[in-house]
């Protein structure tokens, strides 16, 4: 079975008040649903790569084909130009968002989704419908704490 996942991440300032937005599609079956959430700080490449993660998360099986389809270079990039590779080769040293990068990459062996970078803010309609998700959810009230970046943020004032 195919499922497309369309992913989107906002920030309000970059560190910021952050969200992602999420939209899965099973076309056969004429099903699809959305999903969103928003952090109190972090940063507009976490809530990129997050979004992908949560939406991998929550596939329960790994025999589909899963197709992502991302605005965000730095995503797609580190899958399509195989950044990914030299990272893990460098036992992540001087990458940002490691905590994520090492989630996603163990979601990626296990459902081997094809990655997809669609041009943002370009009238594509599952991308500005995940834009929207990832704004609101940024300026709800109901704002989750994004610990590791929070507990990085304050070690690097010491």
């Amino acid at each position: 079975m195919r499922i497309e996942i369309y992913t989107d991440g906002a920030c309000s300032g970059n560190p910021g008040k952050g969200g992602y937005g999420i939209l899965m599609r099973v076309p056969e079956k004429n099903y699809q649903k959305t999903f969103s959430k928003g952090f109190r700080k972090t940063t507009n490449n976490r809530m990129e790569l997050l979004a992908v993660i949560t939406a991998l998360e929550k596939l329960k099986s790994t025999d589909n084909e899963i197709h992502i389809y991302t605005d965000s270079k730095y995503v797609a990039d580190a899958i399509n130009q195989n950044w990914i590779s030299g990272w893990i080769k460098r036992g992540w040293k001087n990458v940002k968002n490691p905590d994520l990068w090492k989630k996603f990459i163990e979601l990626y062996h296990k459902h081997t989704p094809k990655m997809h970078w669609i041009k943002g803010h370009a009238g594509h309609f599952e991308n500005e419908l995940c834009d929207k998700l990832a704004v609101a959810a940024a300026a709800s009230d109901r704002l989750e704490i994004d610990t590791y970046f929070e507990n990085l943020d304050n070690n690097s004032l010491f």
